[in-house]
């Protein structure tokens, strides 16, 4: 509360939050149950500094860890804390010097120990929705990693899979396409898939994970804050 503020109005908004917070956890609690169902483990957090900590905690030392192309988890921070620790070898793609080297590193990750991503989206009921372009970050939340850490934000969960995979090609992938400059497609232009199949496309791949066959491999840590996009 700041002076010369009126104190019903900022009542309202401690109000506003509290209920928000309250749907989010019910929410969360739903697609935990969710998880679980399905052979994958889910946890939830209140904020990102609180997420980074559970990860750091699920990550053995010693662990050979790597990561997508997430904006998720590296706006938390959380790359960055996994590079200073000391208690990783690491394999980073963004530190390579070319094309030929960063596919490299990525085919290596395949067979790390530890491997980071976001999500496009996913549904309340567990299912996890993503769209690639290359599918290295598909390919290792399918098969290869012992263990898959998913950083996804209270707003990237849908309530049914038709939702999600909405969200992930008119939502999502409007806006990562922005990152890439020499990249030109209809949803560049429009903000909305144009279901294109040309040289700069992003959305060649389509997964949706419905139920691991190991158990508690894919772990998901849900934020009560908006991560990525």
């Amino acid at each position: 509360y700041k002076m010369g503020q009126n104190i019903d109005d900022y009542k309202k908004v401690i109000t506003g939050k509290m209920i928000a917070d309250k749907r989010n956890e019910i929410v969360a609690e739903r697609v935990i149950e969710g998880l679980q169902k399905r052979n994958m483990k889910g946890y939830f957090c209140q904020t990102a500094k609180e997420a980074n900590q559970l990860i750091l905690s699920l990550i053995p030392e010693g662990d050979c860890v790597s990561w997508g192309g997430s904006m998720s988890i590296r706006d938390t921070g959380l790359t960055k804390l996994i590079k200073e620790s000391g208690k990783y070898k690491i394999l980073d793609r963004d530190a390579t010097g070319s094309t030929e080297e960063m596919r490299e590193v990525q085919r290596q990750a395949l067979l790390c120990d530890t491997f980071l991503m976001g999500t496009n989206a996913m549904t309340d009921d567990g299912e996890l929705v993503n769209i690639d372009g290359l599918g290295n970050r598909l390919a290792a939340l399918c098969y290869g990693p012992k263990q898959v850490i998913v950083v996804a934000g209270i707003n990237k969960v849908m309530h049914s899979e038709e939702a999600a995979i909405e969200r992930a090609r008119n939502v999502a992938a409007p806006i990562n396409i922005q990152r890439f400059s020499d990249n030109v497609t209809p949803c560049k232009k429009t903000g909305k898939c144009g279901n294109c199949i040309g040289e700069g496309c992003i959305c060649r791949q389509v997964l949706i994970t419905r139920m691991s066959m190991i158990p508690d491999r894919i772990k998901v840590v849900l934020v009560n804050e908006s991560l990525g996009f």
